[in-house]
């Protein structure tokens, strides 16, 4: 072949080249621009998986703490119920009651004021696998923490740095200590600080709305002639304001309203021990199966509260025999006695609960 012929096919394999690579080109760029709207269909019709709710009130692995809150009408305002996952309260002698407030996982400056430790106290603390905190015992509690072999901090024993006295309030009714005071004088006594133990309650993340309950936006419980607790269902923020003696409970230093999701209510009897120091410090008969109330988001249920021994968690079930679900906040859990005039209104009727019954 002549060299002008070669030179012509060269020219002629290029064109072609050229042409080739313009035509996929512009087939690359068509198939994109068909690909997206494609893909920003199938990205509509994807559907998100909603995000699984978690529990947090009672979330992580610290151990918790149970701390002996003074309710003597001279503590008043307390610090940090508001902020505890789960009071108990209880008649002491004299028909005044006591708090014990149980914290996981808090970071508080102020918990208190810090009381005495009653015996039938630590079967709560045992069963929430909770370090005992209490300034001072009677001495059935101090037999007990002995015989249990409670992790317990008694300010009274204490150094003088994790227990102090505020000068806003007089003695006894003015020790104080923190979250992080006591974390340091666990540790110092090489208590456990973690706890894989689950909560006494079993806690829904999902509403829960006793939809069978009856309407329950007052609940009135007189714990002795000298204590009556009432609860006040706040339907915007689906929670209890509580009161006391006929006041408003407030927080120590927000002021802010004292609150609470849930409400348990324990019918079960108190009596007066006879002991040397003739004090009238009360006994407890918590052991056995004793009727009650599941309150939350304006309705009540009834339910059954078995205990089986001191150191066991008390079962909560309705009365279909199934442990009763929570709604995830705090919980006050009130043990009254079984003649305790409790009454629950609603926005028409008023049901009163006398002549309790209990199966011991």
């Amino acid at each position: 072949m002549e060299k002008g012929g070669i030179k012509a096919l060269i020219i002629i394999l290029v064109i072609l080249i050229i042409v080739a690579g313009v035509v996929l080109g512009q087939k690359i760029i068509k198939d994109k621009e068909n690909e997206e709207p494609a893909m920003a269909k199938q990205e509509e019709n994807v559907v998100e998986e909603p995000e699984e709710k978690t529990v947090q009130i009672f979330s992580g692995n610290d151990r918790p703490i149970a701390v002996m809150i003074d309710n003597h009408s001279d503590a008043w305002p307390q610090a940090g119920l508001n902020d505890a996952y789960m009071i108990y309260e209880i008649v002491v002698e004299g028909g005044e009651t006591r708090l014990m407030a149980l914290f996981k996982g808090a970071d508080l400056d102020k918990i208190g004021p810090v009381r005495s430790a009653r015996h039938y106290f630590i079967d709560y603390a045992m069963e929430n696998d909770a370090i005992y905190v209490h300034f001072g015992q009677s001495p059935q509690a101090q037999s007990d923490i002995k015989k249990y072999s409670i992790n317990d901090i008694n300010g009274i024993a204490e150094d003088g740095t994790t227990f102090w006295r505020v000068k806003d309030k007089l003695a006894p009714h003015n020790a104080v200590t923190s979250t992080e005071k006591l974390l340091q004088s666990a540790k110092n006594k090489k208590f456990r600080t973690t706890s894989d133990e689950e909560s006494v309650l079993k806690y829904n993340a999902e509403e829960i709305n006793l939809e069978n309950g009856q309407e329950a936006l007052e609940v009135t419980i007189p714990h002795s002639d000298l204590q009556t607790v009432k609860y006040e269902y706040d339907s915007e923020n689906k929670v209890y304001k509580r009161y006391a003696r006929g006041k408003a409970q407030t927080d120590w230093d927000t002021k802010s309203a004292i609150t609470t999701k849930n409400i348990i209510i324990t019918f079960c009897d108190n009596y007066t021990l006879s002991d040397k120091e003739n004090k009238g410090r009360q006994g407890l008969k918590n052991i056995g199966t004793f009727d009650g109330y599941y309150i939350t988001n304006g309705k009540a249920i009834k339910i059954k509260c078995t205990k089986s021994a001191r150191d066991e968690k008390t079962v909560y079930k309705d009365l279909e025999r199934n442990e009763i679900e929570v709604n995830d906040g705090n919980t006050f859990v009130n043990i009254c006695p079984i003649n305790a005039d409790v009454v629950i209104e609603g926005a028409e009727a008023t049901t009163p609960t006398t002549n309790t019954t209990a199966t011991n």
